[in-house]
């Protein structure tokens, strides 16, 4: 299996994933889809959706060279047409494994600066819930 698959199958195993177009739409709707996957094999309709989803957001829509069959065999469904990975360093790592960086560099930069922000937001609460237990040093 490709490795970006295997990222998908990570994602929806930890949580941070959204399979099929009713959940797609309604996490993208509250702006914690980062990315969004479409597979080769869905039809205009749906990646007219899935563009519609994520239209003045930051968050990112990709047609991917998976067929529907192979995306739902990486999470365990017979097929998956749409799926959105709601953590950012995981759909970056993913956007990654796809290749082509030339194809998807804006993706990337977004995808990069997402992750570095959520890494930095991590660090301060738990630099915060130290000081709450221990006290702040001076």
């Amino acid at each position: 299996m490709d490795k970006a698959l295997n990222y998908l199958a990570l994602a929806r195993k930890g949580g941070m994933a959204e399979l099929g177009e009713e959940p797609v739409g309604a996490i993208t709707r509250t702006g914690k889809g980062y990315l969004v996957l479409v597979a080769s094999d869905a039809s205009d309709h749906t990646w007219r959706r899935a563009k519609s989803f994520v239209a003045g957001t930051e968050q990112q829509c990709i047609r991917v060279s998976f067929s529907k069959d192979e995306l739902g065999f990486a999470v365990g469904r017979t097929s998956l047409a749409i799926a959105a990975i709601t953590d950012p360093a995981l759909a970056l790592a993913l956007v990654k494994a796809l290749g082509e960086p030339e194809k998807h560099k804006a993706i990337l930069e977004t995808l990069s600066a997402k992750a570095e922000k959520a890494k930095k937001r991590k660090a301060e609460a738990n630099a915060h819930k130290k000081n709450v237990r221990m006290g702040k040093k001076k």
